[in-house]
């Protein structure tokens, strides 16, 4: 049997946030059998912690969705950073999929440079948002920022929405979402809120029906909040909230450097914390 952590990932208030299992010495599974494990949770995302290939780094880990690995996410980056700090500031590395993640641990806060810079797709088309999210066309859109894609490893549509109102009265519609998401499976709704965005994200596709909060996606935000204008050269800091409709309230820090208007970093920060443990059993190899 393997030991197996789970927190409550970008808050400080159990039962809130968003739920990672964490799952220790994982070195001799198989994918199938951590995807197995992986469906067994049914958390948005469970994170296998394995001996590291660099032995100046924490830890090698691979990250599954119910349905499917990806090769870097947020949350599993931020809590099992902060598990295996033990609770003490520090810096580690994690070597995900994607790439080598420092995280930067203070005070019970982890933060995260992106291992890959976000870039842009295309345009996407508002009124499919619109009528994927079962809304109108001018509830689609405010001031500058216009639905597109954008990837940093994974890859979102990011659909800015007018207002709160909006935002939540958005619910992936049918086939119409469907075929909005064909391409690009995951959707990050997000909408103006005091000195950030809150935001929430849908893939049913993934076995994902909304997430509480989700941190690449955060991470990537910066590229489609660059091509709106909105981030000045130099440095800047947004609070971004999600899960609120969920009743899973969430809170993502992002920090955001500019040079030359490129990006040059991004960086996404939170806090975690342990509501449960155990042991789980090993699937039999397939």
């Amino acid at each position: 049997m393997l030991e197996y952590h789970v927190y409550d990932v970008f808050t400080d208030r159990a039962f809130s946030g968003n739920p990672l299992a964490i799952v220790m010495g994982a070195d001799d599974l198989s994918g199938a059998q951590m995807q197995t494990i992986a469906r067994q949770f049914n958390l948005s995302e469970t994170i296998f912690v394995m001996r590291p290939a660099d032995p100046a780094h924490r830890a090698r880990v691979r990250i599954f969705l119910p349905l499917a690995e990806i090769p870097f996410a947020g949350h599993p980056t931020i809590g099992c950073a902060l598990h295996l700090c033990g609770g003490q500031d520090g810096h580690l590395v994690l070597e995900e999929t994607a790439g080598p993640v420092p995280v930067q641990i203070t005070d019970g806060l982890a933060e995260f440079r992106a291992p890959v810079l976000p870039e842009l797709g295309g345009h996407v088309d508002p009124a499919a948002v619109a009528a994927g999210l079962g809304l109108s066309r001018d509830q689609v859109g405010f001031g500058p920022h216009r639905p597109v894609v954008a990837h940093a490893g994974p890859g979102f549509i990011f659909a800015p929405l007018r207002d709160l109102d909006a935002l939540a009265q958005a619910r992936p519609s049918g086939t119409a979402f469907e075929a909005l998401t064909a391409e690009t499976p995951k959707l990050y709704a997000y909408a103006p809120d005091g000195d950030g965005f809150r935001a929430r994200m849908f893939a049913p596709a993934n076995g994902i029906p909304e997430d509480p909060a989700t941190g690449s996606a955060s991470a990537t935000l910066a590229a489609p909040l660059l091509a709106a204008g909105v981030l000045p050269e130099g440095e800047t800091q947004l609070t971004l909230r999600q899960g609120i409709e969920m009743g899973r309230p969430s809170r993502i820090g992002l920090r955001v450097t500019v040079q030359g208007g490129k990006l040059a970093a991004v960086h996404v920060s939170g806090r975690a914390v342990r509501v449960a443990e155990g042991r789980i059993t090993i699937p039999e190899a397939e």
